[in-house]
């Protein structure tokens, strides 16, 4: 089973990067999160993998972060009806972190956004896994991130990260950025102040 790999990055894509490690080309597929990370060509890379074998097929999922690839992992294996694909999909358009507060706060809404995901399955998301992200959540950490029931929810949060990612920058970035705007300037502040707020920093 294949659960690392450290090589020289060949060639990268959105959502695919191709990595020589010891003489031998591996195809792996990645989220946008990860491809955000990712060395430019040439250079060393390190990913933690999720292999997926089936009969007429061998399958690689990377991640730059160990909790990433763990997460991953627990939504294919524990929530019914969402394949590597799907999941992948789910972590290209949302962090980790975020993911885990949505299902914690049971967030449906949230995590109904995410492509693959409708109403019944970001239940079952929250069913299988709420249990098993309580201890990990940002709800229950001392790190600043607000309440997905006033915040993560609406849609003037996505579009203020939206924003950030127009204009260059990465999403983990965005996200820390427009988190510690809306702390500063409260739930109410419209997008543009937020937005605004967000480039001071």
């Amino acid at each position: 089973m294949i659960v690392y790999l450290k090589g020289i990055v060949i060639e990268s894509k959105p959502l695919e990067i191709v990595m020589d490690v010891g003489g031998i080309g591996y195809s792996i597929n990645i989220p946008i999160t990860t491809a955000e990370k990712i060395p430019s060509t040439g250079e060393a890379c390190e990913l933690f993998i999720h292999a997926v074998y089936r009969e007429d097929s061998a399958s690689l999922y990377g991640f730059i972060r160990r909790e990433d690839r763990d997460f991953f992992r627990l939504i294919v294996e524990k929530v019914s009806g969402i394949g590597p694909r799907i999941a992948l999909s789910i972590l290209s358009k949302m962090s980790v972190s975020i993911l885990q507060n949505a299902i914690y706060n049971q967030d449906t809404s949230l995590l109904s956004q995410c492509p693959g995901i409708g109403k019944k399955t970001a239940e079952r998301l929250v069913i299988e896994l709420k249990d098993k992200v309580a201890q990990t959540s940002p709800a229950n950490s001392s790190s600043s991130i607000p309440s997905t029931t006033s915040v993560f929810s609406s849609s003037k949060y996505q579009d203020a990260i939206a924003s950030l990612i127009a204009l260059g920058y990465k999403l983990p970035d965005s996200e820390k950025r427009i988190t510690k705007s809306i702390n500063n300037l409260g739930n109410e502040a419209s997008t543009e102040s937020i937005v605004k707020e967000a480039l001071k920093s």
